[in-house]
């Protein structure tokens, strides 16, 4: 069953300074709940914040935001603060509200929710926001393939993340090169030391798909390259704003590529259809019963950035790619 609801217009653009206060009360309220460290994460807080931004050149609402401390009982209590301020949608930024929302949709069942990036509540009243991570791992997977000098590339990422590879990663990286050799590491902690050991084993291009930092990955790398052989040079493909990565000048070129969830242009959308008085309800999980809208390459919120010169060479090779990851599920 695939009922997505569009919005059927924009809402003219105001400044809400210049609204007399009568008429800024009448204004819809759009309430939003950062993780843990709210704007400033490199993360989906920036990227909320982001859709958010653009949301208000657009529309004209009153927005109210809350950041959790990550506690569990904090996070009911910012969520119930949002609900009571008579909210069109109160939207939750992460998988750790899950809990949260899955308790409260039922406690306040007249309130829509949403959540990004999550798609375990099973409620009506819950919109799951998510993105097509086998679409952006086929991206990752073919430009690994075309990037690799020794034929070896791998996936570094959790035990649940086992259709990603199988349905994503190894058929682009087959799809880009028929010999290349594809493997999959599964890690509970730290990705650093299975790096490595796929780096002495021969893997030249890692594709991690963990979230948080980076860096202890992406150190790895630059040190290998640092200590190896020149003219076989490791990399990593990365996903944003799943993880977040400072680099500089020096070793911004061990980066090959990243793969891009476009969470703003999610939330524009999100935001569109709430104004508009309709709902986001395509069947993700027909089994669990949740409900809400899987972003993919025809939406335009699974992108590749191509950062080496041999991937940037190659563009047009990528975007052929892109049209055949673009057909692929779930």
């Amino acid at each position: 069953m695939k009922a997505r609801l569009l919005c059927l217009g924009l809402i003219s653009a105001l400044s809400l300074s210049i609204l007399s206060p009568a008429a800024h009360a009448q204004l819809p309220v759009i309430c939003l709940a950062y993780d843990t460290g709210g704007p400033g994460d490199s993360s989906f807080n920036d990227a909320a914040q982001a859709g958010l931004k653009v949301a208000a050149k657009k529309f004209e609402f009153t927005l109210e935001t809350t950041v959790t401390s990550g506690e569990a009982q904090d996070r009911v209590d910012r969520v119930t603060s949002l609900v009571k301020k008579n909210c069109s949608i109160v939207i939750a930024v992460g998988t750790g509200y899950a809990a949260t929302l899955k308790d409260l949709s039922q406690k306040y069942p007249e309130t829509q929710f949403a959540i990004l990036n999550d798609a375990s509540v099973d409620a009506l009243n819950v919109t799951s926001i998510v993105f097509a991570d086998i679409q952006g791992a086929y991206l990752a997977g073919y430009a690994a393939a075309l990037a690799s000098r020794t034929g070896k590339v791998a996936m570094v990422g959790y035990s649940s993340q086992k259709n990603i590879f199988e349905k994503g990663f190894l058929p682009g990286a087959k799809a880009a090169k028929r010999n290349i050799t594809a493997n999959i590491r599964y890690i509970s902690s730290s990705a650093s030391g299975t790096t490595s050991s796929l780096l002495r084993s021969g893997h030249d291009v890692i594709y991690l798909t963990t979230s948080g930092s980076a860096t202890d990955v992406f150190n790895v790398i630059a040190t290998a390259n640092k200590a190896g052989n020149p003219r076989r040079p490791a990399g990593i493909i990365t996903i944003e704003p799943d993880q977040f990565l400072s680099v500089d000048a020096a070793t911004k070129k061990f980066v090959l590529a990243t793969v891009v969830k476009r969470v703003d242009l999610a939330l524009i959308d999100l935001l569109t259809t709430t104004l508009a008085g309709s709902t986001l309800y395509d069947e993700i999980d027909k089994e669990l019963g949740v409900f809400g809208h899987r972003y993919d390459i025809n939406d335009k919120c699974i992108e590749i950035t191509l950062r080496a010169p041999a991937l940037v060479a190659a563009t047009s090779k990528i975007n052929a790619a892109s049209v055949a990851a673009s057909k692929l599920g779930a």
